[in-house]
């Protein structure tokens, strides 16, 4: 670690040392262009500040044109291009992280990172992730993807902790999306791509517009539709491949899917983002503002392929033998293979699979309608197709103003409500045998609502012996959440006739929320603060800030404190420094939480484990308890040379937490411990072999260095010619982890996953190209290796480092109208190839950072009003 801070410091050196006398030149040259300065709001402080640069912590100002000059739409994978510390996984065949992605900073959770949306905080989504990787279980952030990127002015990244400063969540940075507050223009764009291999097409269309309120008032309407289709990008599995050969002359071959699952980027239809913020003055004293939006999506993938040969619960009984249900198990009659109703209770003659005489026997139990075997229905297994629909809304009014000699004050409300409604495909409810529906239209519903009410002020306080008035901020907020579970329809969780029979009970993909488990559960929060900084003298500036909140319910209260610092050697050169305790309140979500996982087992078979609120009976025997908050400690330090034209900063952070939240390792389930499941309203607990559920029971720290550089290229002779250089190294580490311990709650593999799933390693390098009427943006992009334990099991991939490269080039033929054709991925960089792909037919690993689409290209039109 120090010889890589002193490395990269000495670079940083060398690099200032060589191009000062360019970036004194070009700040010469460009300062009758430049307008003068002026002060501007930027998240991390709550001082008006020059450049991001005056902050006592990194922060990213990401500008609009930065974030459309790419081939993705999802402002997710948009930030993950433009922030190194960022990361996201495509998630494909992770069920509900599919459908509403789990984000990164700095490799801690979703939870840990802070939302806001021009400085109002943004409401959780209504997922709980609890199959995405391992890094990000356990989960339950704001909805990113529903933020259209032409409603932006810019995105505001604070890669510092800042609990005592915007609340809990802040302990990897907050992420401010700052609204196009523009009262004149309008300007569409449209987009369409697709990838290199043909699949995964994709269209945007886009368009802003603004119109003035009165003398100083704006009004502005924005919104997005987006499509795509999949994206495949599996081999076929080596068990599917021999069915269709005809292994099994029971199964049909034509039916076997090919490949059997796909993988890839999952199909999103109907995605609609409206955006809506306005302001306008009351008087010279005091201004209106507010801002809304609307969203929604529906998103579709596969889930793991059922085999018809050896697919528990459904086709066979677990131990080689076909399973057959008696449709009416009170006629007297008992069916070929099937339980003895009229005598032993059990089956005195079962059918194997792969018998020499399977096909003689099963096609009597095809021909009996008494009889079943989803053979009837499924005659080469299937792939369920899972979905959802997502619906997002907010809103957010306030007045700001100033009072008195010098007092200023934001007086807000503000909601949000995130709705995720699940339905399934292509999959039964077993139990139900021939009477089984293949379609679920509602699964269930998962609903988060949160309001809050804010009140900040600030004040300068003068001091002779400082350098500047102490700028007093303080603050109360009132905090509301509810989490809400919907049942699903009831064919989606009851058990039918053959429940008793050994067939699993519910939708077998994701069994229906049932009515016992459905309900709304919430709490409250209430909170104040105080944050001052002042110039102490002209070269120093100190900061010192803390918040406390208090919570209804079992979490408490805590209090978190940060103090900075920064101090100019010179006008171009500063060191600065931070501490910072913060923590994250477990969610309403997270504490209620319930769900079935289809999973591997350690034999490599599909099996059921269920997850269960860590407060069920059934949890609390083996150590399950009421989830309380994680805290934590940071230290950052960095330097900071600007110049006006070159700035480059270097920081270095380290974060320690305790009491971490995630996902409990499996634990095998006793005939009791079903039963119990049972009576709490689990139904399809009857096919359960494990659970887990979440758990405080770890912790970490986290050590990194950020650098970041920007400069111009004065010495290319035509056009104007920039070069952006963002690098990351970050590392985690479980430190409280002890395998010899019989109460531990992890396992090695999702301590594998914690640590060495993002890359280590990062980085982007940008040239930017502006010449007359056309320009051009290249870009390089690093991703360091990277560990995957596929399909969550003890199956090691241990992926290289890749490169890939962005082009983009771009036309002006008239004033208003710009023509763009680009590529991500330019020259096709692949990942590692997957060494587990015969298992379930993955080609790559499934969390691959830079994404799976190998090569994607893209036109796109902007024309302006």
């Amino acid at each position: 670690m120090s010889r890589v801070a002193t490395t990269i410091s000495s670079a940083v050196w060398v690099v200032m040392s060589a191009l000062a006398a360019q970036g004194a030149q070009a700040q010469q040259a460009g300062a009758e262009q430049t307008p003068s300065l002026q002060e501007v709001t930027v998240t991390g402080t709550r001082r008006l500040v020059v450049s991001p640069t005056d902050v006592s912590a990194p922060v990213d100002v990401i500008p609009i044109d930065k974030l459309t000059k790419q081939g993705d739409v999802d402002m997710i994978n948009v930030l993950r291009n433009s922030v190194p510390s960022f990361n996201a996984d495509a998630n494909p065949l992770s069920g509900t992280p599919t459908s509403m992605r789990p984000v990164s900073l700095r490799g801690l959770s979703p939870d840990h990172v802070l939302v806001l949306v021009n400085g109002k905080r943004r409401h959780r989504g209504a997922n709980v992730a609890t199959f995405s990787g391992g890094k990000t279980d356990g989960s339950q952030g704001p909805d990113i993807s529903s933020i259209p990127t032409i409603a932006l002015k810019q995105v505001q990244v604070l890669r510092d902790g800042a609990a005592a400063q915007y609340g809990s969540d802040a302990i990897a940075g907050v992420i401010n999306f700052i609204l196009n507050d523009n009262p004149e223009g309008a300007n569409l764009q449209a987009k369409y791509g697709s990838t290199y291999a043909g699949d995964g097409g994709r269209y945007q269309l886009a368009g802003s517009a603004g119109m003035p309120l009165g003398e100083s008032g704006y009004l502005r309407f924005s919104g997005e539709f987006h499509e795509q289709d999949e994206s495949i990008r599996a081999i076929q599995r080596p068990d599917a491949a021999a069915l269709q050969a005809g292994a099994n002359p029971l199964v049909d071959p034509d039916a076997v899917p090919d490949p059997a699952t796909n993988f890839g980027i999952p199909k999103i239809s109907d995605d609609l983002k409206l955006f809506m913020n306005f302001g306008a003055d009351i008087n010279e004293d005091a201004r209106f503002y507010g801002f809304g939006n609307y969203s929604q999506r529906t998103t579709e993938s596969d889930f793991f392929y059922r085999n018809p040969t050896d697919r528990q619960g459904v086709f066979t009984d677990g131990a080689g033998n076909f399973l057959v249900g008696d449709m009416t198990p009170n006629d007297g009659q008992n069916c070929q293979g099937g339980i003895d109703f009229g005598g032993t209770g059990v089956v005195n003659n079962p059918i194997a699979v792969g018998a020499p005489d399977q096909v003689t026997r099963m096609s009597s139990v095809f021909s009996d309608p008494n009889c079943f075997n989803f053979l009837e229905v499924f005659p080469g297994g299937y792939s369920p197709r899972f979905g959802s629909d997502v619906t997002d809304f907010a809103g957010a009014f306030g007045i700001r103003g100033k009072f008195g000699p010098g007092m200023t004050y934001d007086v807000s409300a503000s909601a949000g409500r995130s709705k995720i409604s699940f339905f399934a495909g292509n999959v039964p409810n077993p139990s139900m045998g021939s009477q089984s529906p293949t379609f679920f239209g509602r699964v269930g519903d998962r609903i988060q609502l949160e309001r809050a009410v804010n009140v900040d002020m600030t004040y300068p306080l003068a001091v002779a012996a400082f350098a500047s008035p102490v700028n007093v901020a303080f603050g109360a907020e009132w905090h509301d959440e509810e989490f809400q579970i919907v049942a699903g329809e009831p064919a989606s969780f009851e058990s039918g006739v053959l429940g008793s029979q050994g067939f699993l009970i519910g939708e077998e993909a994701i069994p229906g929320f049932s009515p016992t488990i459905a309900g709304t559960f919430g709490r409250h929060k209430f909170s104040g603060y105080i944050d001052m900084e002042t110039d102490v003298t002209k070269k120093l500036t100190l900061g010192l800030a803390a918040r406390h909140e208090a919570f209804s319910g079992t979490v408490g209260s805590e209090t978190t404190y940060k103090a900075s610092g920064m101090y100019h050697f010179t006008d171009s050169f500063a060191i600065r420094s931070t501490y910072a305790t913060g923590f994250h309140a477990p969610s309403v979500g997270q504490e209620h939480f319930s769900t079935t996982t289809t999973e591997f087992d350690a034999n490599g078979d599909l099996v059921e484990s269920g997850q269960i609120p860590p407060t069920s009976p059934t949890a609390a025997i083996v150590g399950g308890k009421p989830l309380k908050p994680e805290t934590s400690k940071s230290v950052a330090a960095g330097l900071v040379f600007d110049n006006g034209a070159i700035t480059i900063t270097l920081d270095a952070y380290y974060i320690e937490m305790e009491d971490r939240m995630t996902l409990s390792a499996s634990k095998t389930l006793t005939p009791a411990q079903k039963q119990a499941l049972i009576d709490e309203g689990f139904q399809s607990a009857a096919g359960f072999s494990s659970f887990r559920f979440f758990t405080n029971d770890f912790a970490s720290e986290t050590k990194g260095i950020d650098l970041v550089a920007s400069m111009p290229l004065g010495f290319i002779p035509r056009g104007s010619n920039d070069l952006n250089v963002a690098v990351n190294y970050n590392k985690t580490k479980v430190t409280s982890f002890d395998p010899n311990d019989p109460n531990e709650l992890l396992d090695q593999v999702r301590v594998t996953q914690l640590e060495d799933n993002y890359p280590n390693w990062r980085g982007n390098v940008a040239f930017t190209h502006v010449e007359d009427a056309w320009r051009a943006l290249l870009r390089a992009n690093y991703y360091g290796r990277f560990t995957e334990m596929h399909v969550n099991g003890n199956l090691p991939i241990h992926a290289e480092s890749q490169v890939t490269v962005d082009l983009e080039l771009g036309l002006t033929p008239w004033e208003r109208l710009e023509l763009a054709v680009g590529a991500e991925n330019l020259l096709g960089s692949k990942p590692t190839r997957n060494p587990w792909a015969f298992i379930v037919g993955s080609k790559y690993p499934t969390t691959t950072p830079s994404g799976l689409d190998n090569g994607l290209w893209y036109l796109r039109m902007n024309y302006k009003f």
